[in-house]
């Protein structure tokens, strides 16, 4: 996957934002590679991402859905009044993955628009995200289901 012109802004700032803030992750070579209102997606390469029998990692799998969740959250809602944290993400792992993978999430408008008015009334609100992480040859490796809240700044 590619970050395109529509949507590199978001990309380069999650990406950014990783580097800095969580650096372990960044050093994985997760990266967003797509964020727009509603939707994100992301990728890791195989390369040292490997674990003791010749797959990727579970915990690199699960990093690479996790982070969908921030990165939905900066280009759905007002990173200048709002901030992504996760909650709870579970896991299903489908098939060993030994290539690269790549995750994908989405949010709908009305859950965009939902958790906008109640991070405004109450300071918080929670949302419900499910990613797909699949290989190079578009095999599902692993599916999550993450409860992720989005605060308020200064609340």
């Amino acid at each position: 996957m590619s970050v395109t012109s529509e949507n590199s802004e978001f990309a380069q700032a999650v990406n950014g934002v990783v580097e800095a803030a969580v650096p372990v992750v960044h050093n994985m070579g997760v990266r967003a590679t797509s964020a727009r209102r509603g939707y994100a997606s992301s990728m890791v390469p195989v390369e040292g991402n490997g674990n003791h029998f010749g797959v990727m990692y579970a915990g690199v799998l699960f990093t690479v859905a996790e982070m969908l969740g921030g990165a939905i959250a900066v280009a759905s809602f007002d990173g200048t009044r709002y901030y992504p944290l996760v909650k709870d993400l579970r896991i299903t792992f489908k098939r060993p993955a030994t290539s690269d993978v790549c995750a994908e999430a989405t949010l709908d408008e009305d859950t965009i628009i939902r958790v906008t008015r109640e991070a405004d009334e109450a300071g918080k609100s929670d949302f419900t995200l499910e990613s797909t992480v699949t290989d190079a040859d578009g095999v599902v490796v692993a599916v999550t289901t993450g409860l992720y809240q989005l605060r308020a700044h200064g609340r």
